[in-house]
């Protein structure tokens, strides 16, 4: 709502939004929102962004990160305060129609008026790096509790926000509870031994305890009582990869679904889940694409292919399609980055059904299983001119078969019984999936770098503060 003060000389009054909490001082998002009638005192507070200075007049923008947007201050009249670029200001002035090209509103201030007011509430050195002109991201990455007042930086973070409430409300319109599995943990769920174990979880727990790659095997265990569950929770992956597509510390957004015996269901509703999020972000691209550096033709290419047509075809038939343009690939070959933006250069591809060997113990056989060439009901998504973004599969829910695949991968079998006994105990067909969130943000943000997208990025060699 607004609520009205009425002041000693105008009109209308100090013009406030109030959201949920009357307590606390407005944003400049809740303020734009507001529409604070012309003539009105409005108090705004945040970062000065620029600043321009004329003979008479002088100019500032304001942000305080809740919007791309800025408030434009004018500086009228006589005895003008000295403002520096990154200094915290609370700013009280008359709110006028702009007289400036390209502008709607602006912020009158004139120090004569004693309804106008200032107050530098955070000072800066007069070092201080971040400037008006565009600032490159390796400058950026060396300001680690600075960057996050870059324009384009805060833009990621917003836009990050924004994608969780849309998969929060996607996943509760499809009856999915939303879970927190545990962070630490004494299994390897992929079984690649890339686990950071923790020093001293022997001597506390009376066991070895990791930090956990993916919290799918508790998440499967809880589906099978919620019938379907998801979650979207940090992970640590001890890989030693410097690549701008890997992080140490990341985000998972992970799905099981209970009663789910064939894969077809599962690429749906993935396929459903990303362009779900997508529209949503179409819907308010003017919030998400301005008060950025970054390309924007870029942005919309990227948003047209997911919204776009997507492919399914099998591992044996990459290998055809691959093999058909000069790759030499057999059968149990990775695909690596070059192959799979190959396979996706025309929009989205599932590629499923890869070969066994390749895959983690806890994938079932697939439907087009063959004993010579054995492959797992699996599926990876690749993305044009990114890569894999989501991998899921069915997971094997008869007893002997996950026991002779686990023994198979020499796991220990009375560590994890745990997991095993659930294939025991009323046991169902099932399967989901895992997408790494900061990939998922930064393949709709435009970027390609990872670890921009995180505050405090951690990778190898990499720890800052």
């Amino acid at each position: 709502m607004i609520r009205t003060i009425p002041t000693r000389s105008k009109p209308y009054g100090i013009v406030r939004y109030l959201g949920t909490s009357a307590s606390l001082t407005p944003t400049i998002k809740e303020q734009l929102l507001a529409s604070p009638p012309v003539g009105s005192i409005l108090e705004v507070r945040g970062f000065v962004k620029s600043i321009r200075n004329s003979k008479n007049v002088g100019f500032l923008d304001i942000s305080d990160g809740s919007t791309s947007k800025i408030i434009n201050v004018v500086l009228v009249g006589k005895n003008q305060p000295k403002f520096q670029v990154g200094e915290s200001v609370i700013v009280k002035g008359e709110w006028d129609i702009s007289k400036g090209k390209g502008q709607d509103k602006e912020l009158k201030y004139n120090p004569d008026d004693p309804d106008h007011t200032y107050e530098i509430i955070g000072r800066v050195p007069e070092d201080y790096p971040l400037q008006k002109k565009a600032t490159s991201m390796s400058f950026l990455r060396t300001l680690p509790s600075l960057k996050h007042r870059a324009s384009t930086i805060a833009s990621f973070y917003r836009l990050r926000s924004f994608l969780e409430t849309q998969m929060m409300g996607f996943f509760n319109n499809h009856s999915f509870t939303r879970v927190s599995p545990p962070l630490i943990t004494s299994s390897d769920c992929e079984g690649a031994g890339e686990t950071f174990e923790i020093k001293s979880a022997e001597e506390f727990f009376d066991k070895k305890a990791y930090l956990t790659v993916s919290t799918q095997l508790h998440l499967e265990a809880i589906a099978l009582a919620l019938n379907r569950a998801w979650t979207l929770t940090p992970c640590f992956r001890a890989e030693d990869s410097k690549t701008n597509r890997h992080l140490s510390e990341f985000w998972m957004l992970e799905a099981e679904v209970s009663y789910l015996d064939d894969l077809e269901p599962l690429l749906n509703f993935t396929e459903e889940m990303i362009k779900y999020a997508t529209g949503k972000l179409v819907e308010r691209k003017e919030d998400y694409l301005d008060g950025t550096y970054l390309d924007k033709e870029v942005i919309e290419s990227r948003w047209r292919h997911v919204l776009g047509d997507w492919r399914r075809i099998s591992y044996n038939e990459a290998l055809d399609e691959l093999n058909s343009k000069g790759a030499n690939l057999r059968f149990g070959d990775s695909l690596n980055l070059d192959h799979e933006r190959v396979l996706a250069e025309r929009g989205p591809v599932f590629v499923t059904d890869y070969p066994a060997l390749m895959k983690p113990f806890y994938m079932s056989k697939s439907l087009k299983y063959n004993q010579e060439k054995p492959t797992v009901a699996c599926f990876d998504l690749l993305l044009p001119q990114f890569g894999e973004l989501v991998g899921g599969s069915l997971r094997e829910h008869n007893y002997d078969t996950l026991v002779e695949s686990m023994s198979n991968n020499n796991m220990d079998l009375e560590d994890m019984d745990w997991y095993t006994n659930l294939r025991k105990c009323g046991t169902i067909p099932h399967g989901g999936f895992g997408m790494g969130w900061e990939r998922f943000v930064t393949y709709l943000s435009g970027h390609d770098n990872i670890r921009d997208l995180v505050p405090f990025p951690r990778a190898p060699g990499l720890c800052k503060a």
